[in-house]
């Protein structure tokens, strides 16, 4: 079995990584350049997502960004960084609430209060960092190449 290599003569010699970042003083209005900027930086990458991994990608960071508007006070941030192979998108939201994040029951009849529910279906992790002021939330979630389909 043959199995391929990179080899680097220096860490110059790397691919950079894809990486967007962004800083809102209202995530309110950062919502939909946050999903363009999914879609911009996985357009980019090679081998190329499939839609349903862009769309669930999409989905996730509006999430994200979303919950980050809602429940905190003062701006947030969002890094999105492009896993080596194309293999998986790391979301990252910061804000400034200290409060945990909160999955409520499942209620089909109640508006709103779904989107951890598909933050949780759609990453492969999620996990939150208290920080000195606020939080962060990083999900991973999972590409599927156009090619494997």
């Amino acid at each position: 079995m043959d199995i391929r290599l990179r080899t680097y003569a220096t860490t110059q010699d790397r691919p950079a990584p894809l990486r967007y970042s962004h800083t809102w003083d209202s995530g309110v209005s950062g919502i939909g350049d946050a999903r363009d900027a999914v879609a911009d930086l996985l357009g980019r990458a090679r081998p190329a997502p499939d839609r349903r991994s862009v769309q669930d990608a999409q989905l996730v960071v509006s999430e994200l960004v979303t919950n980050a508007a809602k429940h905190a006070p003062g701006p947030c941030a969002l890094l999105l960084e492009l896993l080596p192979g194309s293999t998986a998108l790391r979301v990252c939201v910061t804000d400034t609430s200290s409060e945990p994040l909160r999955q409520r029951p499942p209620d089909p009849r109640r508006v709103g209060g779904h989107g951890l529910h598909l933050v949780s279906m759609l990453a492969a992790a999620l996990e939150v960092t208290r920080l000195v002021r606020g939080k962060r939330v990083t999900a991973t979630v999972p590409l599927t190449g156009a090619a494997d389909l």
